[in-house]
């Protein structure tokens, strides 16, 4: 109540990204503080074995996600557990470190509750961030989402991403390539079936690789994407990132409550075109419980935020996992893997 009565306002006069950027800096901070990290956890933590899953050979103690985007350089893995996030998808990383598109580029529509960005990915590099990321195990799964750096030529990509992926190798628990951000000029032409064959076909990882898909793709082209994944035993999808799909300006991706139901629609697409065969991340407008639990009902059996943070507050994870045991309860479910793909 106290983010959105007092800070929520304020934040709507400060820089977007100069406002992430203290926020991750805090983060940090207090990740490296023993007190600081039981005393949120003694807040936000929910400790229940109704929300465990095992996926793709990993074990993760409940079903809500930070996105990539967030946290791209790792600054704060120590800290999101104690908020209650049951698993973290750091980066895009890139092989190289790169500075992304000139600034402005993340700008807050209060009033749609959502997020243009055309960041494009800037980060730290492979080299600088994986030293960051502990060696496994880790508190919970930790992934990273792995992009292009905008010089190198489409057909190299796949050295691209590979390169990056080495870089991690004892550290990451899965990787999500990312083919999908609209700010990397050409970088959705991976999803193409040419290109994304030759990427799936290079692409080796010692632990599991998920594909992440735009929602602006028809479902014939997203169809194409998933029979390639599955020749290529990719271990799962992620569905959505941004979409372009939206009136302008600002340029960029859109994310937020606009992006609610098309990435639910995908979701849906998904679990009933591969039956249930690749588990899926539901990414896109996840707020509130009941925005988790109908991505969970339409076919994901985990859910991620992003801008939810930004609008609901740091006790965003808390207050879904809450919300969704009482859905559970409500509808006579004993584990969440049991209202995977229900609707």
């Amino acid at each position: 109540m106290f983010y959105k009565t007092l800070a929520q306002p304020i934040l709507r006069w400060i820089d977007p990204e100069r406002t992430h950027d203290r926020a991750l800096a805090l983060a940090g901070r207090c990740g490296r503080s023993a007190i600081a990290r039981g005393a949120v956890e003694a807040l936000c933590g929910v400790e229940d074995r109704r929300l465990r899953q095992s996926l793709f050979g990993l074990d993760f103690p409940n079903p809500v996600g930070l996105a990539a985007g967030y946290d791209k350089n790792a600054l704060g893995l120590e800290f999101w557990p104690a908020l209650g996030f049951g698993f973290v998808e750091i980066g895009s990383v890139t092989s190289r470190p790169q500075d992304g598109n000139p600034p402005p580029r993340l700008f807050r529509l209060p009033e749609q509750r959502a997020l243009v960005n055309r960041m494009g990915f800037n980060n730290d590099g492979a080299a600088a961030i994986a030293p960051r990321v502990p060696r496994r195990p880790h508190e919970i799964p930790v992934g990273v989402n792995v992009g292009k750096n905008r010089d190198v030529e489409l057909s190299r990509a796949g050295s691209d991403y590979s390169d990056t992926i080495a870089a991690f190798a004892g550290r990451a628990d899965f990787f999500v390539l990312n083919v999908s951000s609209p700010n990397t000029l050409g970088l959705r032409k991976l999803q193409d079936r040419e290109f994304l064959n030759d990427l799936l076909a290079g692409i080796r990882a010692d632990a599991p690789v998920l594909l992440k898909l735009a929602p602006d793709l028809t479902f014939e082209q997203m169809d194409d994407a998933l029979a390639l994944a599955q020749q290529h035993k990719i271990a799962g999808i992620v569905a959505t990132n941004t979409t372009i799909d939206h009136p302008v300006p600002p340029e960029g991706g859109l994310s937020g409550a606009p992006l609610r139901a098309r990435a639910t629609e995908c979701v849906r697409h998904v679990r009933r075109q591969m039956k249930g065969a690749l588990p899926v991340i539901g990414v896109g407008g996840v707020f509130t419980a009941d925005d988790a639990y109908e991505k969970i009902r339409a076919g994901a059996s985990l859910v991620e935020v992003w801008t939810g943070m930004i609008y609901e507050g740091p006790s965003i994870a808390a207050q879904i996992n809450r919300g969704l045991l009482r859905l559970l309860d409500r509808d006579g479910f004993y584990n969440v893997s049991e209202a995977v793909g229900t609707e």
